[in-house]
């Protein structure tokens, strides 16, 4: 495989660059792209329109990064984790989360994580590589099919909150979900699409600047430098006042409202002070907060925030006139949960 070239790499013009110097009209890389992006073809055989010389041609010559799925697993509250291998056999999960009238993918856009947040069974794998946009593609193309088998019914949402940073692999996570969106595709709407990041500012401006219509959701988890320092290092590099201005610069280009998850730490961050911190940071634009009950891996040193100092946080929010949610953990007995996601079967691990 390694002389071969990932197809799904080339864009739509250099797809047709390639074909022409071979003799090969327009329409013929128009054909293998539909295939590639919009039917999610698993191998050049299943290209039934294309001439069976050319078909192999595209076979010697190239390879379609696609996934499969070594293993999955079923909550008792129906929540799905879904165990994909790329084609040169690293391992990332995705997740489907019913819930009444829908289901929402939670997807990956990294094989393990380079944050580190401290928090998180993820960053403890380290760092493997990005997906590539195909495989970003395809994972959503095959959690679609599975909520189909597993459901009856299509994805309603995508949440970019599964292993990895999207921002730090932004034109494979963009260029996944433009695809996702196309009408010849799956249709997506972008209003159904939340991206997730741990504060990456930089890319919070491009995301600004691209005027992408999908959501955006910050990762917050402290509005205090010193405590936020130690649950995810990647506040040393963009700290709470750079944070807040790429927040800033993102409402005055888009007018979107923001969205923070606030995982609720047992004596780090629950406390009434930390909720005033909290509000006062989300003054900057129309947001909503989303409080999440913490889910701890068996190298955690954290412990779930008690009932009353959640009870406490909530009310303080709430008397603020701010819209507030605590955020029922699904999947935590798979280890699908937030902040869970760690290859965890022991058979499968890279």
């Amino acid at each position: 495989m390694s002389s071969k070239i990932n197809i799904r790499a080339l864009n739509h013009e250099q797809m047709i660059a390639n074909f022409a110097n071979l003799g090969e009209p327009k329409f013929r890389a128009n054909q293998v792209y539909e295939w590639l992006w919009y039917k999610s073809a698993s191998n050049f055989e299943e290209m039934t329109n294309l001439p069976k010389a050319f078909r192999d041609f595209l076979d010697e010559n190239f390879f379609i990064d696609f996934l499969e799925i070594i293993f999955k697993q079923q909550s008792k509250d129906k929540t799905v984790k879904f165990l994909f291998q790329t084609a040169d056999s690293h391992n990332f999960e995705g997740v489907l989360i019913p819930n009444k009238d829908r289901v929402t993918a939670c997807i990956s856009t990294q094989v393990g994580c380079p944050l580190n947040c401290s928090f998180c069974a993820t960053g403890k794998l380290g760092f493997k590589r990005n997906l590539s946009a195909g495989e970003i593609f395809e994972q959503i193309f095959q959690l679609n099919k599975m909520s189909e088998q597993i459901f009856n019914r299509k994805l309603s949402n995508i949440v970019v909150m599964g292993m990895g940073e999207p921002l730090l692999n932004y034109e494979n996570t963009i260029k996944a979900l433009t695809h996702i969106s196309h009408e010849n595709s799956l249709h997506f709407s972008p209003q159904r699409i939340t991206l997730s990041t741990a504060g990456e500012a930089q890319g919070i401006k491009k995301l600004a600047d691209d005027n992408l219509k999908i959501n955006l959701s910050i990762s917050l988890h402290s509005a205090d430098n010193e405590k936020r320092n130690l649950i995810m290092p990647i506040n040393k590099k963009y700290d709470l006042d750079t944070l807040k201005n790429a927040i800033s610069y993102y409402y005055q280009k888009t007018k979107k409202r923001i969205t923070y998850e606030y995982l609720l730490l047992g004596g780090l961050n629950d406390s009434l002070e930390d909720a005033k911190k909290l509000t006062d940071f989300t003054k900057i634009s129309p947001c909503k907060i989303n409080l999440i009950e913490y889910n701890p891996s068996s190298e955690s040193k954290f412990t779930a925030s008690n009932k009353k100092n959640t009870e406490d946080f909530i009310n303080f929010i709430e008397n603020k006139n701010l819209i507030v949610t605590l955020r029922k953990s699904k999947g935590k007995d798979i280890s699908a949960a937030c902040g869970q996601l760690a290859n965890k079967n022991k058979n499968f691990n890279n």
